[in-house]
């Protein structure tokens, strides 16, 4: 997962840049990049890190021009090497950069015929360079010394053809404007809004709204999917649909967990979708267990505590904050590797042991993934006296992993995966567990939005958007798991102690 944003300004775009992509560091912390245009030359900085790491003073101004692309990143199956920072460039034609949020299921295939039919070299391992360019050869296709709006908008119907899987994309062309697009199935999101000032108006994309609403855009409305949006550099606005069956899959996880609260995808607010998430999940453990015995409700900072806030208010249950977080811990779900998650737990959440001491606590978080985090917070919570631990997720059961974007791993690792809820709560050390059904999930989200039919809930169904076969997720399965992830760490390490001793 991702965060993607650009900007079309009046006036320089760099402190805009940044400031956006500080909203949306949520969605990746390993690391960032900008680039910006003034009209005529390409101005960079990327680098690993957040992106208060990343940029200073002194590259921020460097970064000059009135319109630019900015990105979060956070790697899935890829490494985390700087070299696979984002925006990505590429000279010809017309020097395009790019940045990127989701995966590409047809990566390797893709990889193979951009070198064999477009002589096209990709120098790393990740799938938005290899989007970069063939959004590039689809746009060189066009043969046109300068660029116009159907130019582009062939070239994104050519990528909707070639490209399999997630992507919402932010391109920059360095002289003639910003391009958006998002891929047929709507998987990723991507929100376009306005902002008048005394010179003229202003554009920015981004892939949530709350990213316009710190700067004061107004949000116009979601780019929809396999639709293009191409923003002059002066301010034009052409919009067209690129895909030729479009349809609403977008993933049902960004109200789950990743999107921020203050979000608005696909027209659905997503702090209301997660306040019915609650209040059905609440609905569920009054159906099961009429005469429960909770004492006290208490979310797993931060992502869950709209829908324990609205499930203690439907149990009619005191709502207590259990845990205190230190806010200079990344999410720990994003975090690469078993033995860093587990080390951070513990130092991001502190009980307050007043609060759990003699009580029956109902523990509630937004989903259960490996399990390993949940585990280690029930334990944290028995030390601190509770006399009985419950759990609830406010998502149902994670039994597969994710393609398109976000860093679920091997099913393997999945704890849900082969496992009944009953086994999930013996596995989590928990006196009951509570999880949300799928159907109650989907109309949480789709009474914001009723024409949203479809969604992508294959973490929970194993059916996949795109449909792969097994080879792909075999091979996935390789460079997700923990093992794998831990080899390349120490490889990375190994790297380091042989620089510094070659120095």
């Amino acid at each position: 997962m991702c965060g993607v944003i650009g900007i079309v300004g009046r006036e320089p775009v760099n402190q805009a840049l940044y400031d956006g992509l500080t909203v949306l560091q949520h969605r990746g912390q390993d690391a960032a990049g900008i680039v910006t245009s003034d009209g005529r030359k390409l101005y960079l900085r990327r680098d690993n890190g957040l992106v208060k790491e990343v940029f200073f003073e002194r590259h921020m101004r460097r970064l000059l021009g009135n319109m630019g692309i900015g990105h979060v990143r956070y790697p899935t199956a890829g490494s985390s090497s700087s070299a696979e920072a984002q925006p990505f460039y590429v000279n010809s034609p017309y020097g395009i950069s790019l940045a990127h949020n989701g995966n590409l299921t047809n990566a390797d295939a893709l990889r193979k015929a951009l070198y064999r039919q477009d002589r096209r070299q990709i120098n790393t391992n990740s799938d938005s360079e290899i989007l970069l360019n063939v959004f590039a050869q689809e746009l060189l296709r066009q043969d046109a010394l300068k660029v116009t709006p159907d130019d582009i908008f062939m070239a994104v119907e050519g990528v909707h053809r070639r490209c399999l899987g997630a992507y919402a994309v932010v391109a920059m062309l360095t002289r003639d404007g910003l391009v958006g697009f998002r891929d047929p199935n709507g998987i990723r999101p991507l929100v376009y809004g306005v902002r008048d000032t005394h010179k003229g108006k202003e554009f920015m994309l981004s892939s949530e709204s709350a990213a316009l609403n710190a700067q004061g855009y107004r949000l116009v409305r979601d780019i929809e999917p396999g639709e293009a949006i191409f923003i002059t550099h002066d301010g034009r606005v052409f919009t067209r649909q690129c895909s030729e069956h479009p349809r609403y899959n977008t993933c049902i996880f960004e109200y789950v967990y990743f999107a921020r609260p203050d979000s608005i995808i696909d027209n659905v607010f997503v702090h209301k979708a997660r306040m019915r998430m609650g209040h059905l999940l609440a609905e569920r453990i009054k159906t099961v267990w009429p005469d429960h015995k909770i004492d006290v409700v208490m979310p797993i900072p931060d992502t869950s505590r709209t829908s324990a806030l609205e499930l203690a208010y439907t149990l009619n249950v005191p709502y207590r904050e259990g845990f205190m977080k230190n806010r200079y811990i990344g999410r720990t779900f994003i975090m690469p590797g078993q033995t860093q998650r587990k080390k951070s737990v513990r130092q991001k959440l502190n009980p307050l042991d007043i609060e759990f001491k003699n009580k029956n606590v109902l523990l509630v978080d937004d989903s259960i993934v490996r399990g390993t985090t949940s585990e280690e917070i029930v334990q944290m919570a028995r030390d601190s006296g509770a006399r009985q631990v419950y759990f609830a997720s406010a998502s149902p059961p994670i039994r597969y992993p994710n393609i398109y974007g976000i860093d679920m791993p091997a099913a393997s690792e999945l704890i849900a995966h082969g496992r009944t809820e009953s086994e999930v709560g013996d596995a989590l050390g928990v006196d009951g567990l509570f999880y949300l059904t799928l159907e109650d999930l989907l109309s949480a989200v789709r009474q914001g939005n009723p024409e949203l039919e479809q969604f992508d809930c294959s973490v929970f169904t194993g059916e996949y958007t795109t449909g792969e076969d097994n080879n792909y997720f075999k091979a996935l399965e390789a460079q997700r798991n923990d093992g794998q992830k831990r080899q390349e760490e120490d490889e990375r390490d190994s790297l380091a102690i042989d620089i510094r001793d070659s120095d």
